[in-house]
């Protein structure tokens, strides 16, 4: 027979923080505090630091967390203020790897339940989440306009609240950990148009080019004729504006384009893909590959750039928050897939680089810079979506320091009858 629900407060306080000691039992070290809604709290062990405070908004927190247990709950009830974190959100992820994780049998599981239903149930109603706003056949053009606009049009004004001065929206390079954001993402471009090793008066083609960052650098300091595309109409809007103030209106611009409706062919030098592959899809490898190897002349590079999934790491259980949040139909593929593709379509793999740990650093610069901007980050986008890119960002963070996700860029060369056109070294790329 199932218990009565707790109805008063004290017994719903002492019914919470006897779940939370059973949840978090078997979990060392305990560095961080649980505070309930009537400021009760469940302390760190003792001498260890508190790192962070897990904050239960109401009576129903507890129950909306673990109402089916996964990371999308998790989430989800982040996003819509079940719970808070107080200090460093990325160091929680060990607490979510913990709770998603957790194996107590059959038993335990159903004990778990039987004390969670006596709990108030929470009072909110599950929004329809983005990934369900999504209709048509996956990754066909117009489904994919439609996850691509869901994602970067948030807000123009929310992205410049946190990226650095170019609104570049992928992993910088860094010469030190102590390193600013602007200075990083700047070499990060450098490093891209070095290993393009482009040159005066070459055609360059930026697959995904967000605002345009890349196509700027590469047209004001290596001279290329440079075309940007995007699917996201705002932020087209934005770069051609950036453009025109910049006086490159005559060498470089972004078109609101399908890579799969570019419809030159042969009549690149160089072609390049930051950030934009885990949009692709595994099915559409193939396609993806035989495009940019047809649209680049004999001799031209691609240098592709993209997170990668690590499959010696098994997958978390559950259902993704970030498959239906934040890049919903987005995939991830292991580098060898990739790689294999590419080399089925006919490209020479000349070069495979991993940028984890400068991805680690540059998430926590996008959080610790969206943090401080909160208030105007939720004027620009609203307070769930302040919410969402809080957690995304900081669990991203988290699953590449702990080698779950990487972050490769790949050189690619359409070679001409056998010749690449590539120096015996890579001495250039670090001049």
């Amino acid at each position: 027979m199932a218990e009565l629900l707790v109805k008063t407060p004290d017994r719903i306080r002492r019914k919470c923080m006897s779940i939370l000691r059973d949840l978090l039992g078997g979990l060392h070290p305990r560095d961080f505090a649980v505070r309930l809604w009537d400021g009760s709290t469940l302390e760190e062990e003792p001498g260890e630091p508190r790192r962070f405070t897990m904050v239960l908004k109401h009576p129903g927190a507890l129950r909306a967390l673990f109402r089916s247990p996964s990371e999308l709950s998790l989430g989800e009830a982040f996003i819509y203020d079940d719970f808070d974190i107080e200090g460093d959100i990325g160091s929680a992820f060990a607490l979510a790897d913990h709770l998603v994780n957790l194996q107590p049998g059959v038993g335990g599981r159903l004990r778990i339940a039987r004390q969670l239903l006596t709990l108030p149930s929470p009072e909110r109603a599950r929004a329809v989440r983005p990934s369900e706003r999504l209709h048509g056949l996956r990754h066909s053009k117009s489904r994919d306009r439609l996850a691509v606009t869901y994602h970067y049009d948030v807000s123009n004004a929310f992205y410049s609240l946190w990226l650095d001065g170019r609104m570049v929206y992928s992993c910088a390079y860094f010469a030190s950990a102590g390193e600013e954001l602007d200075t990083a993402q700047e070499r990060k471009l450098d490093y891209i148009c070095r290993k393009l090793r482009l040159r005066g008066g070459e055609r360059l083609l930026d697959v995904g080019c967000g605002w345009g960052g890349l196509v700027m650098h590469a047209a004001l300091h290596h001279g290329v004729d440079a075309t940007g595309i995007t699917l996201s109409r705002p932020q087209a809007e934005l770069a051609n504006e950036r453009i025109r103030q910049a006086g490159l209106s005559d060498r470089c611009r972004v078109e609101v384009r399908d890579y799969r409706d570019v419809g030159e062919t042969g009549v690149y030098d160089k072609l390049v893909s930051v950030g934009m592959f885990e949009h692709v899809g595994k099915g559409r490898l193939s396609e993806y590959f035989r495009r940019a190897f047809s649209l680049l002349r004999p001799g031209g590079v691609f240098l592709n750039h993209g997170i990668a999934c690590n499959p010696a790491v098994p997958p978390i259980p559950g259902p993704s928050f970030a498959d239906h949040y934040v890049f919903p139909d987005g995939e991830l593929v292991p580098i060898g897939a990739t790689l294999d593709a590419a080399e089925a379509t006919g490209f020479e793999v000349r070069d495979v680089e991993s940028l984890r740990e400068h991805y680690v650093l540059t998430l926590l610069h996008w959080v610790r810079r969206l943090e401080a901007r909160r208030d105007e980050a939720c004027r620009a986008a609203g307070e769930t979506a302040y919410r969402l890119w809080r957690l995304y960002m900081a669990g991203a963070a988290h699953k590449f320091r702990t080698g779950r996700n990487n972050v490769y860029q790949a050189l690619l060369v359409k070679t001409d009858r056998g010749a690449s056109g590539m120096p015996l070294t890579r001495s250039d790329w670090y001049a």
